[in-house]
């Protein structure tokens, strides 16, 4: 979710770095069957506290022997900063759920994470809870180095109260021809200043909430590479960067900086955001919630989004790898997953949310479409140098589609063969 990518900006300069003081990948020491205390790092939101306290007292009331300590990752520039920096010192917790997908192949590089297909049920257990999906969390060795936890797929919210001033009662946004007329009624209207407003800074990360989500929905779920070859110098990812420009040139998207929120401050009518903002703008903003669009109007049961998923790792300073396996299995329970559900509204990335969880879905209708959109998220490549993969197509996009100082028929090419190269590097 764009609160928890802010987190990843120091990814660049710090993790980067660190990197190149570590060793090869995967993690090296103790045993997969010893068991004892172990201590957990969780996130500092206060939802994700809520959970975490709970499910570490449940463990430790059955699990006297072997008990869990928790704390909030602490504080610094970023959270990967901090948890790249403890595993250079040798300081880092056995758990930490709040692992970002980004930044698991620098961890690995530093020889900081355990390879979970150590354990006897490592990959079984997580390809049975999160299913195909979980395909995408492997590194290059076909191996688990994160087992994914939770996800908050990427939708569109619109604010119905500027959609009624402009006119519109029943929003047509499913296809860019549809989505676009609509952007242009809202502005026309005077209802909101744009249709929407996508953050157009240069950080890396920036494209996972405009260009990754539609792409994702435009090509069926693809990534931004496979087999290390970018996928987005196509017709598709042409498409998805010219709908935006369209957005961008007729002044129906923002190019300034804008600080706060503009969704929630009426400046613009739609956002882009996971299911974690229904709680955020409760009470603030009277929502909608459609899928992303693509060229032709996807069936909503059919598109694929962006998942902007934090999963669990476990670090290679960990002694007591038996009992934080078992946790991290305790953890992500059935059980355990529908507090998680309940106390933050983040999706636990497993196969089954929509029938497990049939019954809060049904007295909790407002994540239903999430819980569904759930089932088809498209992760970040896991590459070793995808922040400078991602930030090469920034680049590009900014240039391109936000700024107009070029064509992105010319654009995308030319970031398709520096990405190539770079991804060839890893």
């Amino acid at each position: 979710m764009k609160r928890t990518s802010l987190a990843i900006a120091g990814l660049l300069l710090g993790t980067i770095a660190l990197t190149a003081c570590g060793s090869s990948s995967g993690g090296s020491g103790s045993s997969s069957t010893a068991t004892g205390p172990i201590k957990i790092w969780y996130s500092n939101n206060a939802q994700e506290v809520a959970w975490g306290k709970q499910a570490v007292a449940a463990w430790n009331t059955a699990h006297p022997d072997q008990t869990v300590t928790a704390e909030e990752v602490p504080a610094g520039k970023s959270s990967e900063e901090v948890i790249g920096a403890a595993i250079t010192a040798g300081t880092e917790p056995c758990l930490i759920y709040n692992t970002s997908p980004a930044a698991v192949p620098q961890f690995q590089k530093q020889g900081g994470l355990v390879d979970l297909n150590s354990f006897a049920d490592g990959a079984s257990y997580i390809e049975g809870r999160t299913g195909d999906i979980s395909k995408q969390y492997q590194s290059s060795d076909g191996h688990y180095y994160q087992l994914p936890w939770k996800s908050n797929p990427v939708m569109i919210f619109y604010n119905k109260k500027i959609f009624a001033k402009a006119g519109i009662t029943t929003p047509a946004l499913a296809t860019y021809a549809d989505f676009i007329a609509t952007s242009k009624k809202i502005v026309s209207s005077g209802a909101a200043k744009y249709a929407i407003f996508p953050s157009p800074a240069s950080q890396f990360y920036q494209s996972w909430f405009d260009f990754y989500p539609l792409y994702a929905a435009e090509t069926g779920g693809k990534q931004l590479l496979v087999d290390k070859k970018s996928t987005f110098n196509s017709p598709e990812g042409l498409a998805v960067a010219n709908f935006w420009k369209t957005l961008y040139t007729d002044k129906l998207a923002g190019t300034e900086t804008y600080n706060g929120d503009s969704f929630a401050d009426g400046v613009a009518a739609m956002a882009v955001v996971g299911p974690w903002a229904i709680a955020n703008y409760k009470g603030k903003v009277d929502w909608g919630v459609v899928p992303v669009p693509t060229s032709k109007g996807t069936a909503a049961d059919k598109i694929h989004t962006f998942s902007d998923a934090k999963n669990v790792g476990m670090y290679a300073s960990c002694q007591n790898r038996g009992t934080a396996w078992e946790f991290m299995k305790f953890s992500t329970s059935v059980a355990q997953d529908s507090q998680l559900l309940t106390l933050t509204g983040q999706m636990p990335l497993r196969k089954d949310v929509s029938t497990v969880y049939a019954d809060y879905l049904t007295k909790n209708p407002e994540y239903k479409l999430f819980a569904d959109q759930a089932a088809r998220t498209v992760e970040v490549p896991n590459v070793s140098n995808s922040v400078q993969i991602w930030q090469t197509f920034r680049d590009a996009w900014s240039s391109s589609v936000i700024f107009g100082k070029s064509d992105p028929a010319t654009a995308l090419p030319g970031a398709a063969t520096k990405i190539d190269s770079l991804a060839g590097q890893s």
